[in-house]
Order: C-alpha cells, then structure tokens, then sequence
C-alpha cells in the first residue's frame, strides 16, 4: 500500500474503544523522539542553567500551546490526503515558477535549520570522544553521520516509530530517578522553586534562550509539518479514503481524527512531562552551579546534572543514555527530513513523489547526504548549543507560515460537516496568538 495514494481498497473503519485505538497511535511518538534530544537534553537544561526556576512556565507553555496548531495539521491530512508541501502550495499568495511564495519560504528556513541538527550531531559526537578519546570529536562526527545514514535511509515507517520509542524510553526513566535523587543532595528540589518558575517573569539575560527553547520544545514548526507525513504512512487518510460525498465517509473521517486526537494528546502528555524534568534537573543542579553548556564541554556540563544527583557512577549512563536521545533526534528529523525535502522537491518539479519508487530514491539519496552535509557544519562551525538555540530561534519563526497556514486550513478548507465547536476554536487561537507573539518577538531579535 502507497500511504501517499487514497484507494477504496484501502479503506479500514477506525476503532471505537480506547483500548484498541492505542494500536494505531503511533505519529505524534516518532515527533517526541525527534523533540527529546535537540529540545529537552540541550535548550531546556541551557535556559533551566541561566535563568534558574523563574522560567519554568516558559518551557510548559511551549509544551501545551501548540498542541491545538498540530493537530489542525492533522485534522487536514486526514480529510484531504495531501502532503504537508502539496497543501503549503495551495495557500493564498504569489506564485514564483513551479511553487508559491509558502513552498520556497520553507527551503529557505529549512536550509537554514540545518544548523541545529548539526549542533546535535555534535552532540553525539563529543560524547564518543569522551567514551573513546582515540576518536577526534570530527572523525566521531562524521562516523554519527554515517551510522544514522544505514540506519535510516530504507524509510520503513513502523521500523521509525518502535525504534523512536525505544530510544526515549531509557532515557526518560534516568532522568525521572535523577530527579528523585535530588532529594539526598544539597541540590534538593523544594516546591517553592517550581513556583516560582510559574510566575510568568522572564529575566532580560534569558529572553534570547528562553525564544530558542520555545522554538525547539514541544511540538516544533518542523515537527507540526512532518507530523502530516507520519500520519499519512500510519494510514489515518488511506484508511478513511478519497473524498465521498457520503454518511459512511463522514463518520470514517471522524474516527480517525478521534484517533489523531488521542495520538496527540497522549503524546504531548509524555513529552511535556519530561521536558519539565530536564528543565527542573538544569535549575537546580547546573544553575546553582552556574554552569552554562556551551562549545565542547557541552556534554560534560550536561553530565553533572546526573552525577550530583545519582553520584559518580551515574556518568557512563549518562553518556549511554544522552546518546539514545540525541541519536533518537537524529534518527527521527533525518526521516523526516528526507521525506520533506523530496516533497519540496516534488512541489518544484524536480521529481515525482507521487510515483513511489522516484520518491524512495530520494528520500535513500538524502538520507546519507543530509547527515554529512550536518556533521560538516559541525565540524566548521564547533558550537553545538549556539548551533541548536539558533535552529530554535529560526524555528519560531517557521511558526508563523505554520500559523497561516493552520487558519487558512481551518477557515477556507474546513468541509462544513467538520467544523469543530466553539471550545476548540477558543483553545485553537489561544494557541496562535501565543505562538505568533513568540515568532513576531524572535523575528523582531534576529532582524534589529
């Protein structure tokens, strides 16, 4: 079955209880995955380390609010089957050659965020270096770039989601017990320090971080536009089925948004759980400590945090487990990515992606030259964390084509037996005035 191609013959009823939905979520898992290691491990613990607990809400509040921007995203995946680009180009605007205006807006932030997952390569390549020091972080760097290019570049969709699912899963139960340990150091986490990071300041020195951890935690404006390519291969469109002027159809396609629904929900659930957890962990022990991570010694800053809690022997599951995470970013964004990228491709005329052989090769093609292109701008450019907060700043910005296109979605492709209530269009713009004053506030930064 091609995901991409709504057939009759693929259409499957959507399952009615909580029980057996669970066995189609699935999406919004793989974004976690993509999510945990760029957003949690390194820009949640920097701003959690300069600005101490009063900016804890910041970190929720990108959590929560964009939730409702993504699943819209999804909402128009299921009813309509298109690709994230292919629905891009069909936004109001002027079109340049093959594509709109929205279409080459995207390339152009796209290019420029690959400086974040090559900060996060360089992640993953200082600590090999650290495990094995015969290893020069560059040649470490590029055998990263390598192994995640075998690991990745057949695509196989169920392959992506168990494997994103194993990698955060260890990782997540270390930090949860570091936090616990807490209590027995002098680093110990009282109740008053999580209020006052629920007070809404936000402290002039932190306000550059604070714009690049809401650009990267959560839910991204990246990962709001890969979502639409997971939940086409988990089947949510095909199994609802080309467009019917029917009942039948109608009460399909709500099924299956019931299960996006629940997918993401579930799933902000998780990541916003564990984001907090880095984010007190940074606070209290690297903040304290006025330890800031920044250029090589990233990884050995970030590893205090485990080893002040847990004790010394805490290190080496440090490193097993922040090289689960950050490979599970890159493991996650780099399938993403060549899924994108052949769709802006397709979206220019370049190749066909609705022809599913044309669009394997591209995405088997990009798969090793994405990773390389990252490790080499690691290797140029040497700051990792300067690297991952600049790809979050250009991020926020990348959210607002995603809020345009999100009300665009909603108000002029809406089919009228979809339109949602009046609590969901409530929470919707509550979601896009916060995501909008946050991209305006970082566009605002990066041009004066």
């Amino acid at each position: 079955m091609d995901p991409y191609i709504l057939r009759p013959e693929n259409v499957i009823e959507p399952p009615s209880g909580f029980i057996r939905k669970l066995k189609f979520l699935g999406p919004s898992f793989i974004l976690s995955a993509s999510i945990v290691g760029s957003g949690e491990l390194i820009a949640t613990t920097t701003l959690g380390a300069k600005a101490g607990f009063v900016t804890f809400w910041v970190i929720l509040l990108s959590c929560l609010v964009k939730v409702a921007v993504q699943i819209e995203m999804g909402k128009h995946t299921i009813l309509y089957g298109e690709t994230a680009m292919q629905a891009f180009n069909r936004l109001p605007g002027p079109r340049f050659g093959p594509a709109r205006w929205s279409v080459w807006v995207v390339l152009v932030v796209m290019l420029v965020k690959l400086l974040q997952l090559g900060g996060i390569v360089g992640g993953v390549a200082l600590i090999l270096n650290m495990v094995a020091p015969q290893l020069s972080v560059a040649t470490a760097a590029f055998l990263v770039a390598v192994v995640v290019a075998l690991i990745t570049f057949k695509g196989y969709y169920k392959f992506i989601e168990r494997f994103s699912l194993v990698l955060i899963g260890f990782f997540t139960v270390f930090t949860f017990l570091a936090i616990y340990f807490l209590k027995f150091t002098d680093y110990q986490l009282m109740w008053v320090d999580v209020m006052e990071g629920l007070t809404f300041q936000l402290p002039a020195a932190a306000v550059a971080v604070a714009i690049g951890a809401f650009g990267i935690t959560g839910v991204g404006a990246d990962e709001i536009i890969h979502y639409n390519y997971w939940c086409l291969e988990k089947g949510y469109a095909a199994h609802t089925g080309p467009f019917e002027q029917t009942e039948q159809w109608t009460n399909r396609a709500k099924g299956w948004i019931r299960v996006m629904h629940l997918d993401a929900i579930l799933a902000m659930i998780i990541y916003t759980v564990v984001t907090a957890a880095f984010y007190l962990l940074g606070a209290a022990v690297l903040h304290a400590q006025e330890q800031i991570p920044e250029g090589y010694e990233m990884v050995e800053s970030l590893s205090r945090m485990y080893t002040e809690s847990i004790g010394p022997e805490a290190k080496p599951i440090f490193l097993l487990g922040s090289f689960m995470v950050l490979f599970s970013t890159l493991f996650a964004a780099l399938a993403a990515w060549n899924r994108q990228y052949s769709d802006l491709f397709g979206q220019l005329g370049w190749i066909n992606f609705f022809n599913m052989k044309m669009r394997m090769r591209s995405i088997a093609i990009l798969a090793w030259v994405m990773p390389l292109l990252w490790a080499s701008l690691f290797v140029f450019i040497k700051l990792p964390v300067l690297m991952v907060i600049s790809g979050g700043i250009v991020g926020s910005v990348l959210l607002l084509l995603v809020v345009f296109a999100t009300l665009h979605f909603r108000y002029r492709r809406t089919l009228p037996q979809f339109v949602p209530s009046r609590w969901y269009d409530i929470i919707l713009w509550i979601s896009v005035v916060a995501i909008a004053w946050v991209a305006s506030y970082s566009l605002y930064q990066v041009v004066i």
